[in-house]
């Protein structure tokens, strides 16, 4: 039944990733983004890391895209233009390309992987305790290092948003 669960969480985001990718209209964006935060807390309360579960209904699924909705409701934005749309040749390589580089990383992390059972309740993965004793020991560089990159966008954003207000 786990497994059957897993599966049907997985296909869910990955159906619903492409919709979020592929669509025109933001709003639908934004909503199919909302189901793909879903099906991935799914999987991760499948796997027996509820507290990930918890934080991405949390924070991205509550708190994240509702601002990304707000700011598309706010700015009125009817639909996107398709970008390479006047260039069929270059969109079809950069798609490739892309899809590519996907099958690739998948590979790569397909046999580096744990197993299935090892991610199974009890391992003690992804309680608030292992992620915290993580992200202060063998990932505290990469940590502060996002913390850093955040702050520098933070402050282009400023930059810009004041030179477009002059």
């Amino acid at each position: 039944m786990v497994t059957y669960v897993f599966l049907v969480a997985a296909v869910v985001a990955v159906v619903f990733s492409l919709v979020t990718i592929a669509h025109r209209n933001p709003v639908v964006n934004v909503l199919s983004l909302a189901i793909v935060f879903f099906a991935l807390s799914a999987i991760y309360a499948v796997v027996g890391m509820d507290f990930l579960a918890a934080i991405q209904l949390i924070v991205y699924s509550g708190a994240v895209l509702v601002l990304f909705l707000f700011v598309i409701m706010l700015l009125n934005i009817r639909s996107v233009e398709r970008l390479g749309s006047g260039r069929p040749l270059q969109a079809a390589l950069g798609a490739a390309a892309a899809i590519a580089v996907g099958v690739a990383i998948v590979l790569v992390i397909g046999k580096q992987a744990p197993t299935f059972g090892s991610l199974l309740p009890g391992t003690g993965k992804g309680t608030a305790f292992a992620i915290g004793r993580s992200l202060m020991t063998t990932h505290l560089f990469p940590f502060e290092f996002i913390s850093v990159l955040l702050l520098a966008a933070l402050i282009g954003a400023l930059v810009l948003a004041r030179k477009e207000e002059r």
